[in-house]
């Protein structure tokens, strides 16, 4: 099976094997939003564990 193209444009692996990515609404509707909320929107978050398993099957990434 090959690794989903559309995820791996979505999710960013981390040296130590973690799975990142871009906090959600963050394209339109910004000009209602704080500056505050706005910076911690750049940021990469990790996702949660058992998320983690599934996106790995998908990139086909060992577990």
């Amino acid at each position: 099976m090959k690794a989903k193209k559309a995820l791996l444009k979505r999710f960013k692996i981390t040296g130590t094997g973690k799975i990142l990515h871009r906090k959600a609404g963050q394209n339109h509707y910004r000009s209602k939003k704080t500056g505050e909320d706005r910076r911690k929107g750049r940021k990469w978050i990790e996702i949660s564990k058992g998320e983690t398993k599934k996106i790995r099957k998908f990139l086909q990434l060992k577990v």
